[in-house]
């Protein structure tokens, strides 16, 4: 059996179940915002503060923002592995990528938990 050495144990089945799962949380989220947006007729800062301020709201939003950084890891993954040729170069791009959403999901888990 032949294994490809960059692909850290993954592979195209699992990258396919991981995009269609995060896909689906983030699908998930979504309807539940502009169902609760369409829902709460005079939407006010207290009404959305409580809405952000229960346990299960505050783990649907990390997990929809840890959804977000899968979704869009194997995006950018699969587009510069066919788009950029130069090993280095493709390097330093996704390097960089890991940096910013690694800062996204600190900056999330901040914001929502408010530490």
């Amino acid at each position: 059996m032949v294994t490809n050495a960059a692909s850290f144990g993954r592979s195209g089945v699992h990258d396919f179940i991981l995009i269609r799962a995060s896909a689906v949380i983030l699908a998930c989220y979504a309807i539940f915002l502009v169902a609760f947006i369409a829902c709460s007729a005079p939407l006010t800062f207290e009404i959305w503060q409580g809405l952000f301020k229960s346990l299960p709201m505050k783990v649907f939003t990390l997990v929809a923002l840890f959804a977000l950084l899968v979704h869009a890891w194997i995006g950018i993954w699969q587009v510069l592995t066919d788009y950029v040729k130069q090993t280095a170069l493709r390097g330093v791009l996704q390097f960089t990528f890991v940096v910013t959403a690694l800062s996204y999901l600190a900056a999330g888990i901040i914001i929502v938990w408010g530490v």
